[in-house]
């Protein structure tokens, strides 16, 4: 497949990040990591782009091959299509020229209330049964125990059968009703689709009939594994067949006052090179075609994307695990970051606790109350926050409480956040950031487990049981705290982090960053 090669030697102190937001846990990259982009982004966002913190960056329009190795980057490519910039001098240099020459932004970003108020998922207290009667009670009881209205989102299974988007009768018997009334409670509301069609039925032969379907080299539909089982897939190449999926989207909005949507799964997984389509699409294309089809909808959310880069999609982080590990808590800062340097600004961590749902059905599965509260800590100030597990039900009263103030500083923050939210769509640049990214000459390469909101404010979530106080790096200027405390960087500290507490500071005024915008 790849018959173009360019080896890039390293400069002295030189790191990179970029490619799949999966990745997030291993960067920076020096040595000894290899990927290829090409039908694989580990269930995650990946972008055909590398950054480097002392200026340089690599790009192309379709997927290639890298490895770092011996000192150098060797890129491998189908053809010689592969830009390097090397006009920069840092990490923020390298993604902003990138930016500005291959994922221009559009000026554009999703509604802001997802920066301003918290999103609730019914996935893992109803996983494949949800019902009318059930998503609301969980609205009554968000608001019941003092969490901020916010966006609802309905998961799988509200439906018929895949493909037939309309409410199963028999769970949802008044939809426009149900809608109404969460409107009335403060939600907006959003439901899951997939670009899976179950096979047999009339939306599947309406959709084959009229070549709307991938199909294999026999002229058959293709039916493809996937986590749900076995379907055929629509085909992203074919004008009707988006055309026909935005219309069936567009009727829920129409008919019952929906929002947006949750579109799910189109990972280059489910998709294979030999597909037969209306046009000739690589598995990687099919993932940024759907991921396209939610450009329609202020209110839409991705967990799979492909060269979307400055575009306004909400991109949230993989399903995590109920774990301190780097499957699971230790995780949402090195990938979030990845989301950002990826050109994926408007991004989410996962559910609060954990959003994979093979935790919650285990027979011995025990919820740690410390880590629900330090998920929901470490998601306070990301650009935006998810709960999913109702932590009135797996938690007592004070770790519930801790929660609850998670939930509501960032709804405290939310005016500032939108105000990032609305600077990233005019400049691409991340809303979170790495510590290199704002703090380019003070050696912050390696720190992962902080990050920057916008350039101001510093966040350090305690991300190890037990803990009660955590090492902190505080870039140079003057921070203060949000207990009043106050630093002078750069320095590191240990600071007091007890559970009630999420350590954030807030750089003073007279001592802004340069601005790049």
């Amino acid at each position: 497949m790849y018959n173009e090669k360019m080896t890039i030697p390293l400069l002295p102190g030189e790191c990179w990040w970029g490619g799949v937001v999966q990745d997030g846990t291993l960067m920076p990259f020096r040595e000894r990591h290899a990927r290829d982009l090409s039908g694989d982004l580990a269930y995650n966002q990946g972008s055909p782009l590398l950054l480097s913190n002392k200026g340089r960056y690599v790009w192309s329009e379709e997927p290639f091959r890298y490895s770092f190795a011996g000192g150098r980057l060797v890129i491998e490519a189908a053809q010689a299509d592969i830009t390097i910039g090397t006009e920069g001098e840092n990490l923020r240099d390298a993604f902003l020229r990138a930016s500005r020459t291959h994922f221009p932004p559009t000026g554009t970003h999703p509604d802001l209330r997802f920066f301003s108020v918290p999103q609730y998922n019914t996935w893992m207290e109803m996983s494949y049964e949800p019902t009318q009667e059930k998503v609301l009670a969980y609205a009554e009881a968000i608001l019941a125990h003092g969490l901020p209205p916010g966006i609802l989102m309905i998961d799988d299974n509200w439906h018929e059968d895949y493909g037939t988007l309309r409410f199963h009768p028999g769970r949802f018997p008044d939809p426009a009703r149900m809608i109404d009334r969460l409107h009335e409670l403060g939600f907006r509301v959003m439901l899951w689709v997939c670009p899976f069609i179950s096979p047999d039925g009339e939306v599947f032969r309406g959709l084959r009939e009229r070549g709307c379907l991938l199909r294999d080299t026999s002229g058959s539909p293709v039916i493809r594994e996937w986590w749900n089982g076995y379907s055929a897939v629509l085909d992203g190449s074919n004008p009707d067949a988006v055309n026909w999926f935005a219309g069936e989207l567009d009727r829920l909005i129409d008919a019952y006052g929906v929002d947006g949507f949750k579109l799910d799964a189109g990972d280059p997984q489910y998709y294979r090179p030999d597909d037969v389509s209306a046009l000739p699409m690589t598995p990687n294309g099919q993932c940024e075609a759907w991921a396209r089809i939610g450009l329609r909808y202020a209110f839409n959310e991705y967990r799979a994307c492909w060269k979307c880069a400055g575009q306004p999609l909400v991109q949230r982080l993989s399903d995590k695990n109920h774990s301190w590990g780097r499957d699971g808590l230790a995780s949402l800062i090195p990938n979030g970051l990845a989301q950002g340097l990826a050109g994926y600004a408007f991004n989410c961590p996962d559910m609060v606790g954990g959003g994979q749902y093979g935790d919650l059905i285990r027979p011995d599965f025990e919820v740690d109350a410390e880590l629900f509260v330090r998920y929901a800590q470490c998601s306070a100030l990301f650009p935006m926050m998810q709960f999913s597990t109702a932590p009135w039900r797996v938690l007592d009263e004070k770790h519930l409480e801790y929660c609850i103030e998670a939930a509501r500083l960032h709804a405290r923050m939310g005016e500032e956040i939108a105000s990032l939210a609305k600077s990233a769509a005019a400049t691409g640049e991340p809303i979170m950031r790495h510590l290199a990214y704002v703090f380019p000459d003070e050696g912050y390469e390696e720190v992962n487990d902080q990050f920057m909101l916008g350039d101001d404010i510093l966040v350090a979530p305690v991300l190890h049981k037990g803990a009660v106080s955590r090492r902190v790096f505080f870039p140079s200027g003057a921070w203060e705290g949000a207990d009043g405390s106050r630093v002078t960087g750069p320095c590191e500290m240990e600071v007091d982090a007890p559970l009630s507490t999420l350590p954030w500071y807030r750089k003073r005024k007279t001592d802004q960053q340069k601005n790049y915008t």
